[in-house]
């Protein structure tokens, strides 16, 4: 190992850099044949660590060097692609191994595809759902013959996914057709499997879900401490009713003085349309940084991302504002600077994000945090304590995906096909199917072979038939292909691709969207607006517009939940401002708000349940305000009002954000009297919350996923997708079917499964009702609506129809308030 080392270190020094002790760490593991989990800061050398490791038996000359692939390097984003390629083939090249390093995603195109079939390269960086398209290629087990190394690049962005459960599944199988060839010393060598990541906290449980449960890994953990500097853009006015959405834009004089200052920023948002709502104002409020300003987000054409990506590495754009395509680990050297705009809703995402700033050993990371709203400020301060403290949220993983595991063994079935033995024992290797009975392997094998009690008389639901030599194949060439145009977990609503008339493809836009819009109609998309032609062939051709306009398409995908522990530090935050113990700047700059919070009401501290009754002209309001975050309170206020109904005849309007509900009715809330019924017991809740939402609607829908994984339902080939409405009903006919005449089909139970532990978060439920019955609940009347108490009453305006805006509906609220 002595002399591969001094090479890499003679290479680093000539580069003007050194090695961290955690790198040689992961060196010396690697050599050993270890896997195991790499936790390090963003930006301090991380693939280098890994990387380097897996080289330095050929730089020592102690391993046999065969044709063939050797490493994978799996990455959650396919933008991360182009750079981790860059950095590991300049490694190798100037170390003077001879490695082809390759890629293989969504962009790769099929000659490509077909080359590296017949000569595999020795390293390929690629995607989970690329990696499935391999193992489901003839030959497969030859092809990974040689296979040394998979690492999982950000591993805490798949962890809890269905996209690392398709890893685990994986790598499942190719830990039986791996067979790395011996050391020089004669030593047996199995696959490792190394994971990646700067942001993950419970690194145990990410070891078991990458290894498998009760395999032995190593931990290379980094000493190296980030310096993350987060400052928040203060607005100069605070005013007396704060609502989500009416800052952000409005300091837009506060933003570009930033920009102008940094050689290169990012500006992050929340979603892919308030980037282009983002990209349109600044080019209208700074037209002389026309081109040197873009947009990146995932339904953006892979051309114009590819162009971002390539101007980025070069330093040719002064500010880029995007989505989450571009916060995991992507090195833009001249980045200097990030702007956050809004809450991220979870403390990982916001260092994810700061860290592609300075995205160097030693170099800081600066990001600015840019309210939409002025309550915001309280999780910015919340935020730079959970850094200072080095807290992260822990990531939950996924067990019993039956849905994939139907999709895996059709895409095994699809390649050189599965003994079913042999492939029960690896899957229940993975930690995902550890507890996977052997009753429903064998529904699962039946389903897949008849379509299961129901499916039966169908054809096309006849997927994989057993070979006289056990061995199960996938014999239709339909099927076969059907199942790869299709393999995946990402679900969402079916895409058209976007057009000019004249030629060049500009993205792709949801049908949900385009469903809405009529021919003539103007929108703003990819920084243009365009003007909406006809749809031909299932492509939305448009021209360009010079007509003004404000609609911007909308994407699938709902609000980011507020993870529970930033949720914890908000309500430690309001703790501090109610014992005046307020240090942070945002805090102090939102003081006078929260002194006429304290005023009207109280802020409460950990220890109180705050509840607000109030009478309007719209009828009698009650605001109750956990600080669990949207998801939690959609659920608890159902649950509030169904059982206050039961005592008395009453119809609730519901609303809510990130730090309470609402309940409205034109009748008088018996408040009081409810909680002396107990209206926070845990008793019944589960009986209490099938009650209070439509569990079948939501089944249903999480279903149509559900059954798309596991391809029940073909979405389309190429050009020709089926459209959502024949989704949405035949996902919705099979699903009856199923409750009728299948009620134990085992996709139907976890489709009713995934609403209660996933979509409504039971588990969070029931953590924050407890946490409730330990506080003292303080019922306040208050004479008009307050700095908590206004943003969800704004929140409620949002879903009505209206023929004025937002912002002319919250000005009459205001105005009727202040005359109060």
């Amino acid at each position: 190992m002595k002399e591969g080392v001094q090479k890499i270190n003679s290479w680093l020094a000539n580069k003007n850099w050194k090695s961290f002790p955690f790198q040689e760490n992961c060196w010396q593991a690697i050599s050993n044949g270890k896997s195991g989990i790499l936790n390090a800061p963003t930006g301090s050398g991380k693939t280098y660590a890994i990387w380097l490791g897996c080289l330095l038996p050929y730089l020592n000359n102690t391993r046999p060097f065969r044709k063939g692939i050797k490493i994978i390097w799996i990455t959650p984003l396919r933008a991360l692609s182009a750079d981790i390629h860059s950095a590991m083939r300049s490694a190798v090249h100037e170390l003077g191994l001879p490695w082809e390093i390759a890629m293989r995603t969504g962009d790769t195109d099929a000659k490509e595809r077909q080359r590296q079939k017949r000569t595999p390269p020795d390293a390929m960086i690629t995607t989970p759902e690329s990696l499935h398209l391999l193992l489901s290629q003839k030959g497969a087990a030859k092809w990974f013959e040689n296979l040394e190394c998979v690492v999982a690049d950000e591993w805490h962005e798949l962890l809890g996914t269905k996209r690392g459960v398709q890893l685990e599944l994986a790598l499942s199988r190719l830990k039986s057709y791996a067979q790395p060839p011996a050391d020089f010393t004669g030593q047996k060598r199995y696959l490792q499997i190394w994971g990646i990541s700067a942001t993950i906290a419970n690194l145990e449980e990410a070891m078991d879900v990458l290894l498998g449960p009760n395999s032995k890994g190593e931990f290379v953990l980094s000493n190296i401490k980030k310096d993350i500097q987060v400052e928040s853009i203060l607005p100069d006015e605070i005013e007396k009713y704060p609502w989500a959405g009416h800052l952000g834009i409005k300091m837009m004089d506060k933003v570009l003085p930033i920009i102008e200052q940094s050689r290169t920023t990012l500006m992050f948002t929340n979603t892919r349309s308030q980037t282009e709502i983002w990209y349109q104002q600044l080019m209208e409020k700074a037209p002389h940084l026309a081109g040197l300003v873009a947009m990146h987000h995932g339904s953006l054409d892979s051309a114009i991302r590819n162009w971002v990506e390539d101007r980025l590495h070069q330093g040719k754009l002064k500010l880029v504002v995007c989505t989450s395509s571009l916060d995991l680990g992507v090195d833009f050297r001249p980045v200097e600077t990030v702007i956050q705009v809004g809450s991220p809703k979870g403390i990982s995402r916001f260092v994810q994000r700061a860290g592609r700033s300075g995205h160097r050993p030693g170099v800081p990371s600066k990001i600015y945090f840019l309210p939409t709203h002025s309550l915001e400020l309280i999780e910015a301060a919340a935020l730079r304590g959970a850094i200072e403290n080095g807290l992260l949220e822990a990531k939950k993983p996924l067990s019993n995906c039956i849905d994939v595991l139907i999709q895996y063994l059709v895409t095994l079935a699809v390649g050189d096909g599965f003994e079913p033995n042999q492939t029960l024992q690896e899957v229940k290797s993975t930690y995902c199917y550890q507890l996977l009975e052997n009753t429903e392997w064998s529904w699962v094998l039946q389903f897949l072979i008849s379509g299961g009690e129901s499916l039966g008389s169908y054809e096309e639901f006849s997927k994989i038939e057993p070979g006289v030599d056990g061995i199960f194949r996938v014999e239709n060439k339909k099927i076969a292909m059907r199942h790869r145009l299709s393999m995946g977990t990402i679900v969402g609503d079916p895409i058209l691709k976007v057009k000019y008339m004249t030629g060049g493809y500009l993205g792709t836009l949801e049908e949900s969207f385009i469903s809405l819009i009529k021919k003539g109609d103007v929108f703003w998309f990819a920084g243009r607006t365009l003007e909406y032609i006809q749809i031909k062939d299932l492509t939305v051709l448009v021209k360009r517009s010079k007509r003004k306009t404000n609609t911007v398409p909308r994407w699938m995908g709902g609000r980011m939940q507020l993870s529970s522990l930033l949720s914890e530090l908000i309500r430690k935050k309001l703790e501090e401002a109610h014992n005046n113990e307020c240090e942070d700047i945002e805090l102090k700059q939102i003081a006078p708000l929260l002194i006429r919070q304290q005023t009207q009401s109280i802020i409460p501290d950990k220890s109180v349940l705050l509840i607000e009754k109030l009478k309007t002209k719209e009828g009698y309001h009650i605001f109750i305000f956990p600080f669990e975050g949207r998801f939690v309170h959609e659920i608890l206020a159902s649950i509030i009002a169904y059982r206050i109904s039961q005592s008395q005849a009453i119809s609730f309007s519901i609303a809510m954000n990130d730090y309470g509900f609402e309940l409205l009715s034109d009748i008088p809330i018996p408040i009081e009297d409810a909680l002396e019924l107990d209206l926070f017991g845990e008793e019944n809740m589960e009986e209490d919350l099938i009650h209070t939402i439509n569990s079948t609607d939501l089944a249903k829908r999480r279903f149509r996923d559900i059954a798309t994984i596991a391809g029940l339902i073909f979405q389309g080939y190429p050009g020709k997708n089926i459209t959502f409405k024949h989704l949405h009903a035949t996902s919705g006919i099979l699903f009856d079917v199923f409750d009728e005449y299948d009620p134990d089909n085992l996709l139907l139970k976890q489709a009713r499964e995934e609403v209660i532990n996933l979509q409504i978060d039971k588990t969070r439920l029931i953590e924050a009702v407890r946490r409730i019955n330990q506080q003292k609940i303080v019922v306040k009347n208050t004479l008009q609506p307050g700095p908590f108490a206004f943003p969800i009453m704004v929140d409620r305006l949002r879903d009505r129809l209206s023929s004025e805006s937002i912002e002319e509906r919250v000005a009459k609220l205001q105005a009727e308030l202040e005359k109060l």
